[in-house]
């Protein structure tokens, strides 16, 4: 009996430990997960558009390496892979905002990705901070979209003010990525604009369509070199858009080729090679001309880490996380609808790629970078204000 009496209390204080251990290392994980604050990024780190995606990212993860704490927690990044796919950009959306249940999201470069996010954010009332999608659609209705760059409206107009000022263009073809909801909003956006400073509504003498991936063009630039035009506007992902330049330069066509913020990829350098010297297009920053302190901060940092330059884009990922972060410090929580409610009142916030003032549709008023290709490089030409500065 005593036997008895003894393995029975050995076995109730055997289980007694086990209970207070798992409810200890329960609570522990509780107090680690309090402690935590999730930001979530979704962005094409594999597929067509994965330069894109890793740039973007590069500059998110230096910011949180700088900033890697808000409110006395520390931040953690959900990177989730978007493959340059819209339906996996949804999925990795939703991943974030039902599983990893995350603050506030970051993402995506290219526009159709962040289009296809926008209802599962606007829906689970989880912010998004787009960093180049620059389509009006990503906002357009979406209280819980909001982006730290230009949109493609003033974009096209500086392209084609470029065209029409700079150039004495009074004829341009046009040739779009079809599949690509940046590319054909971008190019409606510069053709308005250009029939109406030209005053013509003919100017426009030719529009060529391809898909994304691409490899031959030859059908296309060869009809657009019988119209004869004085400029080809061609907006599309890097890839793309660097073999369309080499194949009209192979093919004779010795027009200007103006396009715009997607080109800025080292990739476009090294597949155009000497065919896109001369090429110009519109970007979001220089690190040629620091805008604020914020902007020299990055740039020293970049610099440190990476002994190269840094892509516009990735300026806008740093900037992407500090808007996010500043919401939530003045939010005083992680909750997201909080944090989406500083985000709207974002005003006269000093970031690398410029001072950030979002307005009611949650777009950023911010001035445009035109640069060209020069000697392999891509070269700073000029600044153009938007109307807000």
């Amino acid at each position: 009996m005593k036997r008895k009496i003894a393995l029975l209390m050995v076995l109730v204080l055997v289980t007694t430990t086990l209970f207070i251990g798992c409810s200890t290392e329960a609570n522990e994980n509780a107090d680690n997960e309090n402690d935590v604050i999730k930001i979530g990024v979704f962005e094409p780190m594999t597929g067509v558009n994965a330069a894109g995606g890793a740039m973007e990212v590069e500059g998110i993860k230096l910011a949180n390496e700088l900033y890697p704490e808000v409110l006395g927690k520390k931040v953690e990044l959900v990177i989730v892979d978007n493959k340059s796919d819209k339906v996996e950009a949804a999925n990795a959306a939703t991943r974030l905002v039902d599983k990893e249940k995350v603050a506030a999201i970051i993402g995506s470069w290219g526009s159709s990705f962040s289009m296809a996010a926008g209802p599962i954010v606007a829906d689970a009332k989880v912010s998004a901070v787009g960093a180049s999608c620059t389509n009006p659609l990503v906002t357009k209705g979406n209280d819980y979209y909001f982006r730290v760059c230009f949109i493609d409206t003033f974009q096209g107009k500086v392209m084609a003010n470029y065209a029409v000022n700079e150039l004495g263009a009074k004829k341009a073809a046009i040739i779009r990525e079809v599949s690509n909801d940046y590319s054909v909003g971008l190019a409606n956006f510069f053709m308005n604009t250009f029939k109406e400073l030209t005053g013509d509504e003919n100017a426009i003498v030719g529009i060529a369509d391809y898909n994304t991936g691409d490899q031959d063009f030859t059908a296309q630039l060869t009809n657009i070199k019988k119209l004869n035009p004085d400029v080809i506007f061609a907006p599309g992902n890097y890839s793309e858009s660097a073999l369309l330049i080499k194949q009209a330069r192979e093919l004779g066509i010795d027009a200007p080729i103006l396009g715009g913020d997607t080109w800025e990829a080292p990739e476009f350098l090294e597949i155009g090679g000497k065919a896109v010297e001369g090429a110009v297009f519109s970007t979001f920053f220089t690190s040629e001309v620091p805008i604020t302190k914020k902007s020299e901060e990055f740039l020293e940092e970049y610099r440190k880490r990476f002994d190269k330059e840094p892509a516009s884009v990735t300026a806008l990922g740093f900037d992407a996380y500090l808007v996010i972060l500043d919401a939530i410090k003045k939010a005083g929580t992680d909750d997201p609808v909080k944090i989406r409610e500083a985000l709207a009142k974002t005003k006269d916030f000093e970031g690398a790629a410029g001072v950030i003032t979002l307005d009611e549709n949650g777009d950023a008023v911010k001035d445009a970078v035109i640069k060209q290709v020069k000697d392999g490089k891509f070269t700073y030409l000029t600044t153009i204000k938007s109307k807000g500065n």
